[in-house]
């Protein structure tokens, strides 16, 4: 388990690293849409960073503990970075929306100012969620066992361990959840409906090709993500069990943050190209 874990683990930190350097260096990638996938490359490599090392270290020790404080900022920093991710996947899907169904006004509608306010507003929006939910499960008082059934410390693990009924509050947190979530689903699910309109109507069939090529990544990586999302804070408690729940925790703090650049980088044709200039320019420089 440590060599798969700690092997996806590499993999995705390397992947997103390649992917924010590609971006800072080649000029071709200097346009909104890559800005917020550098993004989304960052938030994934702080992400993953956040539980995996843990993970790892408890894998190899014996005495598998974690401080109080470290376990708060744990949740803080889970919370932000998945409330950040729910929102600039859907801003990114807005992006896909200006850029197939009013491509003239692209440089207007999306220009620097835009998308540093669309990134901004993503991580106060994540960081909300954060703010807002960690001081509070970590209040209530916590008596017995003091051992988390997880491999690291998410709140509904958490909330096992206190000694009060935090019913109540969990029907209010995923209430909160479901309402986070619902926005960027809205915007999501009106951008692709337009989208698809404007694709239906269009003669050419070149044009359908690359708005269908300039938006089958980012619906990859929302299916991926959102489904993840779907089952721990929309599914009824009756649908959930600690194994199940390790599971699906493991998909998408381990795995999703592996499987995004991938599927941008070979699904994108830009990116696969700067990715062979770069490669072209290292090779040429090891014969020189």
């Amino acid at each position: 388990i440590f060599a798969v874990v700690l092997f996806i683990f590499v993999v995705a930190v390397t992947a997103n690293v390649v992917m924010i350097l590609l971006i800072h260096i080649d000029s071709r990638l200097h346009s909104p849409m890559y800005f917020l996938l550098s993004q989304l490359s960052i938030m994934d490599t702080v992400y993953i960073c956040i539980t995996v090392p843990k993970m790892l270290q408890d894998l190899l020790s014996k005495e598998k503990n974690i401080s109080f404080l470290g376990c708060a900022v744990q949740i803080f920093l889970y919370l932000t970075l998945i409330g950040g991710e729910f929102f600039l996947l859907g801003l990114m899907a807005y992006d896909r929306y200006v850029a197939v169904c009013n491509p003239l006004r692209y440089p207007v509608l999306m220009n620097r100012r835009i998308c540093l306010f669309m990134v901004i507003g993503s991580w106060v929006g994540g960081s909300l969620n954060g703010f807002m939910l960690t001081p509070i499960t970590m209040s209530f008082p916590f008596c017995g066992s003091r051992e988390i059934n997880h491999f690291f410390c998410e709140i509904p693990a958490v909330l096992k361990l206190s000694c009060m009924d935090t019913s109540l509050y969990e029907t209010l947190m995923y209430s909160c959840c479901v309402l986070m979530l619902l926005i960027p689903i809205s915007i999501i699910s009106v951008s692709y409906t337009r989208i698809l309109i404007t694709v239906h109507r269009m003669n050419s069939a070149e044009g359908r090709r690359k708005a269908f090529a300039t938006c089958s990544s980012h619906i990859m990586v929302v299916s991926i993500f959102y489904g993840a999302a779907f089952y721990t804070n929309v599914l009824p408690h009756s649908y959930h069990t600690p194994e199940k729940d390790k599971v699906v925790s493991a998909f998408y703090t381990i795995l999703t943050p592996m499987l995004n650049p991938l599927i941008y980088s070979l699904r994108n044709k830009d990116v696969a190209a700067a990715l062979r200039k770069v490669l072209g320019r290292w090779v040429s420089s090891q014969r020189i």
